[in-house]
């Protein structure tokens, strides 16, 4: 069994060809392997964004939950 958690990435970009800049890579490599620490797993990420709003990942990951009693 699986317990799930979402969070957003922010991205400072307009469009999709310039959502990461080198800085905003690094960032995003830091921020998964600071979950992967917690025992988080990236499961999917999804990116969102549209014209005048800010650009960012929704990001899914999933941690294998003891069910053992």
């Amino acid at each position: 069994m699986f317990e799930y958690k979402c969070e957003i990435f922010n991205a400072s970009g307009k469009a999709l060809s310039t959502i990461f800049k080198d800085k905003e890579v690094l960032a995003f490599n830091e921020l998964l392997n600071e979950r992967a620490s917690e025992g988080w797993e990236l499961v999917t990420y999804t990116f969102m964004g549209s014209l005048g709003a800010p650009n960012g990942l929704l990001i899914t990951y999933r941690k294998q939950i003891n069910t053992a009693v």
